[in-house]
């Protein structure tokens, strides 16, 4: 391998580059990245498993490669990416949450978005630890923590991470994959990609399939790219995105995926004439959680790039939507009937509803640390019955909260995004299933932070232009410290 080439923080067109001139094959990329973990994993825990295939995928990519016509392979062909454990793999990886109460349980096939990646030619390097079922067990757990995976920590301060995609971005952060995917119900792709500097795209629910992904809530759960750059997770969306029988919401959604993809709108350009609203109350901080003057400075550079801000803007219902029980009631009763629809399909399960995991952490404490976080949020879904007129007034709710705050925001003033510092607006898109993407913004003391800009549904391809036109003015993502050793 040439050694003027750089592997840590290549991006996927660079590694392409680089197997198309001979300086790097898809087999020493998964070493380079296997290393990686074995060196930084004990200290960092973002990775899960790793898949004992990975060698064998990438010697097959490398092989494909060889025989095949230069350019008839996809971007993704011969890359290693992580996904997050909540999604399953039918490998001899394991698909558990974080949590022992499915270690060993067999899944029928591949997630729908796993499909999709092993048709394009990436190599699933692995599963990314997260917060134990994506932070649904107890309000007491720290983010970035599961039974199985230990303590996820952020590779910049060592510290919290955020979740509950946590160690899809402590890996990509830290250089341990090239790319990887995470979940979003509320806040858990935004959330752990602007605390760990790196881009995170949650995506119009329904554009990539949930099918195989333990879920939440099927009307807000969504899956998304978690990478160090747009251009890698535009790429990485396009290969996940798109229609799955077995997701019967990608089906309506499709109509909003564009024809020829999302990579087209990685335009340097792409703040020219966007409008974009400022909402008061998301940058007005009366403490030291944000940089203000960076946030401000930030928008200076929107201007400078061609973007018109309106500013000063007021989501007349943004009281109500925080204050209001409605999303934790929905939540609620949506986990037990989805969950238990999920497990009821796995081939073999130690569990097979809500109340068997229930029974099994209570009966294995030491292996669930029971003793020290609980599952309040789990036994307070187990005792919702179906959706009576509380659950039905609380989706009622958050269906006129969007139609009268968030859309009527963009409609009205006529905006292409909203930008908010941090995933500070995650509930707001997280209620009306509408998209987001964060991108880093800068490190305060060490600690990094994320500027994220959100849209109505389907403005996926103006949130890319946006997103990867302010990257590129400012690259701002530095790699953090190799983390070596026990701190």
């Amino acid at each position: 391998m040439a050694t003027e080439f750089s592997i840590e923080e290549a991006t996927v067109q660079d590694l392409q580059l680089a197997f198309q001139t001979n300086q790097l094959t898809s087999r020493q990329l998964v070493e380079f990245y296997l290393n990686q973990i074995n060196i930084q994993n004990p200290v960092l825990k973002g990775v899960l498993e790793v898949n004992p295939d990975a060698l064998a995928e990438a010697d097959k990519a490398d092989q494909e490669r060889r025989e095949k016509a230069p350019g008839s392979l996809s971007r993704l062909h011969g890359i290693p990416m992580l996904v997050k454990d909540n999604i399953a793999t039918k490998d001899k990886l394991n698909t558990t949450a974080g949590s022992f109460a499915l270690l060993g349980s067999v899944v029928p096939r591949d997630a729908g978005v796993v499909t999709k990646l092993r048709e394009a030619g990436a190599i699933i390097l692995g599963k990314a630890t997260l917060s134990e079922w994506s932070n649904y067990r107890s309000n007491g757990a720290p983010s970035g923590w599961s039974a199985r995976g230990g303590q996820g920590k952020n590779p910049y301060t060592l510290d919290d991470p955020c979740g509950s995609s946590s160690g899809s971005a402590i890996s990509v952060a830290a250089n341990l994959v090239t790319v990887s995917l995470g979940t979003e119900t509320d806040g858990s792709i935004l959330c752990p990609s602007g605390l760990n500097s790196v881009v995170g795209i949650k995506p119009t629910v329904g554009i990539t399939s949930r099918a195989g992904v333990i879920p939440i809530s099927p009307r807000q759960d969504t899956v998304g790219p978690i990478c160090r750059t747009v251009s890698d997770a535009a790429y990485v969306l396009e290969t996940i995105a798109g229609i799955d029988t077995f997701d019967e919401a990608t089906i309506e959604a499709s109509k909003y995926i564009p024809e020829g993809g999302y990579a087209q709108f990685l335009k340097k350009d792409g703040l020219i004439g966007k409008r974009i609203g400022v909402v008061k109350r998301y940058y007005s901080f009366r403490n030291d959680t944000f940089p203000d003057k960076t946030f401000k400075l930030h928008l200076k550079t929107l201007r400078q790039r061609g973007a018109v801000l309106v500013d000063n803007l007021k989501i007349d219902n943004i009281d109500e939507i925080i204050s209001d029980p409605s999303e934790e009631i929905a939540m609620n009763f949506e986990f037990k009937l989805s969950l238990n629809a999920y497990l009821k399909d796995l081939v073999a399960s130690p569990v097979r509803s809500l109340a068997d995991v229930i029974a099994f952490n209570k009966k294995n404490p030491k292996l669930e640390e029971l003793d020290k976080y609980g599952q309040d949020i789990m036994l307070q879904a187990e005792k919702t019955n179906g959706i009576g007129s509380i659950q039905k007034e609380a989706l009622l709710n958050m269906t006129r909260w969007s139609e009268n705050g968030f859309e009527k925001l963009i409609k009205t003033n006529e905006l292409d995004a909203v930008v908010t510092p941090f995933s500070s607006f995650s509930s707001i898109l997280a209620i009306g299933g509408y998209p987001g993407i964060i991108v880093p913004a800068g490190y305060e003391k060490g600690k990094p932070f994320g500027i994220c800009f959100g849209g109505l549904k389907g403005s996926e391809p103006k949130l890319i232009e946006i997103a990867y036109s302010f990257e590129q003015a400012t690259l701002i993502r530095k790699p953090p410290p190799l983390r070596n050793s026990e701190i």
